[in-house]
């Protein structure tokens, strides 16, 4: 696993460095932290690209608990109160399993770049970061999301300027599925 450093390295926009350094710190000398140790607060200009999933049945019957208003843009629905699997269906199902999965097994974010976060979304390029929270400091049993997205029909000079416009510069290439699982 990468570390801290070399994760918020990788990240792309300005929103997502904000958003980990305060998980960094909300933490403490935990690995992560509760979700009782963040105040929304601390990050108002991130609430609205904010949701935290509750994992604590299992990846299988995985909930938002919370969505913030451009999450309701970007997944097309009013997706507070749903599961996951209701979310994401169709071929992004197995994507996003894997990324919950992932974020729970090894309670540590991960971050990436996907085309079409839906069903029916295909029009939208989202950059995704999970942060992995647990009241126990061991097992994750919710997970912290920050979505932002671009349309799909920016060319790359387009997608680069919205990058520069709310962070740094996106990664070299913007390929339909860019996630790592290594």
């Amino acid at each position: 696993m990468p570390s801290g450093r070399a994760f918020r390295a990788q990240l792309v926009l300005s929103g997502q460095r904000e958003l980990f350094d305060y998980w960094i710190r909300s933490a403490g000398a935990r690995p992560m932290p509760a979700r009782s140790d963040l105040d929304p607060l601390k990050v108002p200009r991130l609430l609205s690209n904010l949701g935290l999933i509750d994992v604590r049945e299992g990846v299988d019957r995985a909930r938002f608990k919370l969505a913030g208003t451009r999450l309701h843009e970007i997944y097309g629905q009013e997706i507070t109160g749903k599961r996951a699997d209701e979310i994401f269906a169709g071929e992004t199902a197995s994507y996003w399993r894997r990324v919950h999965e992932r974020v729970v097994a090894t309670a540590f974010p991960l971050a990436g770049v996907v085309r079409g976060p839906a069903e029916g979304r295909d029009h939208i390029v989202l950059f995704w970061m999970r942060l992995p929270l647990s009241e126990d400091g061991e097992t994750v049993d919710r997970i912290l999301c920050h979505d932002t997205a671009v349309p799909a029909s920016c060319d790359r000079a387009g997608v680069r300027r919205f990058a520069l416009r709310y962070g740094r510069r996106p990664a070299p290439s913007l390929p339909q599925r860019l996630a790592r699982f290594g």
